[in-house]
């Protein structure tokens, strides 16, 4: 394994194609890059196989969002890709969260995709005033 070694195999072709997608906010360069049957999971749990819904409901919670990779760990099958994401959420209030994603791959195509992100950043919060 090699930290940040500037691979440029799939571990690069998907930051670029998750950039592409937030930009466009069309999951279909992102999801592309995944082998039918692949396994998607991330905090609320295993998503199924279907990568392209997968994506679009990602999309759905951000009026616009954008993702910068800070980190990645490479390997010939997997690689562990760091992230700060900063956008606004559909509601109006701005998010900025931090995690990481997990994405193993056979070839061209990754096979499962596991992300750890910092929930909290989700997390409505009401101030209520008390005079005590």
């Amino acid at each position: 394994m090699s930290a940040d070694n500037g691979n440029n195999g799939l571990a690069a072709r998907f930051k670029e194609a998750l950039q592409q997608t937030e930009q466009s906010r069309d999951p279909s360069p992102v999801a592309s890059l995944f082998k039918e049957g692949a396994r998607l999971t991330n905090l609320g749990g295993d998503h199924g196989n279907d990568a392209t819904k997968f994506w679009q409901v990602y999309l759905e919670q951000f009026s616009d969002i954008r993702s910068e990779f800070t980190g990645e760990i490479t390997s010939d099958s997997s690689a562990a890709l760091e992230w700060q994401s900063r956008g606004t959420l559909t509601d109006g209030r701005s998010v900025d969260y931090r995690g990481v994603s997990v994405i193993e791959y056979d070839g061209d195509a990754v096979t499962s995709f596991r992300t750890y992100y910092d929930s909290a950043a989700f997390v409505r919060t009401k101030t209520q005033y008390s005079p005590h």
